[in-house]
C-alpha cells in the first residue's frame, strides 16, 4: 500500500470514479440489472472466476462483454442477493488502474422446502480502464475465498 502526501484534485476524482464503477457492479447485481451490469466492462474485457481462490485454474474464463450475460443472468437463480462491497485499494496511473476489493455476498434461495442463505466472501482483483473519460473494468479476477450455507431465519 501506498501512502499519499498530496493527492491531485484529478487522482482524487479518478479514485472516487473508480469507487462509484465497484459500487454500481454490486448494486446492478443485486438489482438484476445484467445489461447495465455489463456496460461497466469494456468490449474486450477479461473476467475470471477462481471458486477456489487458492486454485492456479479459474472455474470460468470470459473474454468479451457479451459473454458476461449468462453469467450475470445466473444470479437469477436466487431469491435477492446483497453485495456489501468493504474495504478496497486503488492504484491509478495514468488512464490505467489496478485495485482489489473486498466482498461480502449474501445469496438467498430456497432449497428442499426451506429458506437458506449462502454468503461468500469474495477478493475482486482489477484492472480499469479509461476510456472516453468513464473507468471501466477491462479484466475482473472474482476469488471466492471462502463460502457458508445455512438454513435462514429471514
Amino acid at each position: 500500500m501506498s501512502t499519499h502526501t498530496t493527492v491531485s484534485p484529478e487522482e482524487s476524482a479518478d479514485r472516487l470514479a473508480i469507487r462509484e464503477l465497484i459500487d454500481a457492479y454490486a448494486h446492478c447485481a443485486d438489482r438484476r440489472d445484467a445489461s447495465g451490469q455489463m456496460a461497466l466492462f469494456t468490449k474486450d474485457t477479461h473476467f475470471v472466476v477462481f471458486m477456489d481462490s487458492t486454485s492456479e485454474q479459474p472455474t470460468q474464463e470470459l473474454h468479451s462483454r457479451e459473454d458476461l450475460a449468462p453469467v450475470f443472468d445466473n444470479l437469477n437463480t436466487y431469491d435477492v442477493t446483497t453485495h456489501f462491497n468493504g474495504q478496497s485499494v486503488i492504484a491509478v496511473d495514468g488512464p490505467r488502474a489496478t485495485g482489489e476489493t473486498y466482498c461480502l455476498a449474501h445469496h438467498l434461495f430456497d432449497s428442499d422446502g426451506r429458506r437458506t442463505l449462502m454468503v461468500a466472501s469474495i477478493r475482486y482483483l482489477d484492472t480499469f480502464e479509461k476510456q472516453d473519460g468513464a473507468w471501466l473494468f477491462a479484466e475482473r479476477k472474482l476469488m471466492v475465498d471462502w463460502t457458508e450455507t445455512r438454513p435462514s431465519t429471514a
